[in-house]
Order: C-alpha cells, then structure tokens, then sequence
C-alpha cells in the first residue's frame, strides 16, 4: 500500500513495487485513471490519509482482499513555506494533517496489523528540510516531517522484535508537482547546492524506498537515509 500514490514520487514507487513483483494498492484522493490502467500490478482506492476512520477502511478493504499488508510506504504530503512570523493556525493544522497524522492513521491500523502477522516493512517519506532546517520550505512543513523522522524510529524500536521494519527516506529537492508548488516563486538552481549537479526524480526517491522494502536490507531499521544528491552529507 502506498499513500499518495497518484503523486509525483508515488507513481514512481508504486511503479518500482509493482515491478519487483508486488501487488501494489495506491491510495490517494485523485485518481489517474489512465495511469492506473497503464500500470500493471497497481490498483487504485480513494483515501484521505487525514481520516483515521477512512484510513481504517481503506486497510480494511486491502486485508479482505489480499490478506495481508507487507509493504506500506507513506508518501502523501504537502508544502507550505509561510515564514513563521506570518503563519496562521489554519496552516499549521494543515501541514499537521497531511504530514504528520497522513503518516500517524494509516500506522495506527497498519503496524498492530504487521505485529500479528509476523513482520512488514514501513517506509515513510521525510525531508532533508527537517534534518537543515529547510529548503524552500516554511517552519510548519519542518516541523512536521520532523516529527515523521522521530516517530517512525519508535515504530523502528517496538517493531523489532516483531519483524516490522520502520526507516524513514529524506529527500533533497525533487522535481514534482508539488515542489513547482514551491518553486514557482523561487527558481530552483543546483548550482553550487548539489554536488551531484541536478536535482532529484522521483525514481531516485522510488529507488531507495525499494531497496528498504526488499529482503536486501533486512539488517536495517530505524534509520532515516539521506537521498539528496549530496546537499547534505552526514
């Protein structure tokens, strides 16, 4: 199951998954029938990851028809880069629900899931705007995927003994639609900022979070990995 599936990185991991070999449900809240129908391996449900009761019956609906929840990756998200000084209340809550509790429903029915079945791998989308502060980015959307960061290692920390696999992916800049979003106002140039000399697609994204959700990283859980063209080298 992938959160955000329809977006710009989503499409991409649910490409990589249905690839490999998986069975790959990508929840969203638009639909792309024509991408859908174009992509073997994936079927779509609508999902507002904002709902815990939605996000409860769209793992419902998945368990009842396949049995099982092995991979969950959590990429819906959202940007906002308000200074902070300028910042309502509306904007925090929204980057809160998208960012933080999109990452905290579909975890609260997913992880108890995996326990009982004998281990999973959880993979969520971060930010290497929490790790520096930012990039195009304003302090309510940091702050939020912060909180990503520190949740997802002790989902790390109580899964292990469990089988479930929790790591988080930190991406630099990503050309999507959603970084346009930001971008638009401020023209983004890798010059001098990435050191591998552009800025990411979401299959560089896609194919880190595959690796994390294969058996080839099976020694590895609660870390966040850095995949920014070298932005930020820790």
């Amino acid at each position: 199951m992938v959160t955000g599936g329809t977006g710009g990185i989503g499409r991409a991991v649910c490409a990589a998954l249905a690839t490999a070999g998986a069975r790959v449900v990508a929840t969203d809240l638009q639909e792309d029938k024509a991408w859908i129908e174009a992509t073997p391996g994936v079927r779509f449900l609508r999902h507002d990851v904002t709902s815990r009761t939605e996000t409860e019956a769209v793992i419902d609906s998945v368990m009842a028809r396949d049995g099982r929840l092995d991979i969950l990756v959590l990429c819906a998200g959202a940007i906002a880069r308000t200074p902070l000084a300028d910042s309502e209340d509306a904007e925090w809550q929204a980057m809160l629900n998208v960012n933080l509790m999109g990452v905290v429903n579909p975890l609260r029915k997913a992880y108890p899931l995996m326990v009982r079945q004998g281990g999973g791998k959880i993979v969520a989308l971060g930010s290497i705007a929490a790790k520096i502060g930012g990039v195009a980015s304003g302090p309510a959307y940091v702050a939020a995927k912060s909180a990503v960061h520190g949740l997802m290692k002790w989902v790390a920390k109580a899964g292990a003994q469990h089988g479930v696999f929790a790591n988080t992916i930190a991406p630099g800049p990503v050309e999507t639609p959603m970084w346009q979003t930001v971008t638009e106002r401020a023209p983004p140039s890798p010059n001098g900022s990435v050191p591998l000399g552009r800025f990411g697609q979401p299959e560089d994204i896609a194919q880190a979070i595959l690796f994390l959700c294969s058996p080839q990283s099976n020694w590895i859980t609660g870390t966040v990995l850095d995949v920014n063209g070298g932005m930020l080298m820790d």
